[in-house]
């Protein structure tokens, strides 16, 4: 009776940790936006705010952002979501494997209700692989200690 039990919990997890997984995989289908789609918006002139979220070392590394966007600290996003209009289509990019930083402003934006935000896949780099344009970066910024 008890590997009965086990059996039946051990699938109950595995469905709802399955679940989740799916559920997550297509809100990231539905709130990301390619380099291309990205560019193609922005040269047709759509009111499309961007964000440059990377963190201030990524920043200091690579201290070129995308052409019009606007630099955020992910950390003060993540504290204040308001930093981002409600209103406005946004798009906010990083240089993380995986998009991490970039996700992570989406996940809480649409936690405290933003519909129309979406992270650009590849971020940066994959901006700049398909030759899009770049500008340097030349305000200054604080390079956050986490303290």
């Amino acid at each position: 009776m008890t590997v009965t039990w086990i059996t039946v919990c051990a699938l109950v997890v595995s469905i709802v940790v399955w679940s989740k997984r799916r559920r997550d995989i297509q809100q990231m289908k539905r709130h990301s936006i390619t380099p291309e789609v990205l560019y193609a918006l922005l040269a047709s002139h759509q009111d499309v705010l961007v964000f440059d979220v990377r963190e201030p070392l990524d920043v200091l590394v690579d201290s070129e952002i995308i052409a019009g966007a606007k630099r955020l600290a992910p950390r003060e996003v993540r504290d204040n979501p308001s930093l981002i209009p409600k209103e406005k289509d946004t798009v906010v990019y990083c240089t993380c494997p995986s998009d991490k930083t970039s996700r992570a402003i989406l996940q809480r934006a649409l936690a405290v209700g933003f519909v129309r935000i979406k992270f650009l896949k590849g971020g940066l780099e994959g901006w700049k692989a398909k030759g899009y344009p770049v500008e340097p970066f030349e305000e200054t910024f604080r390079l956050d200690t986490g303290t």
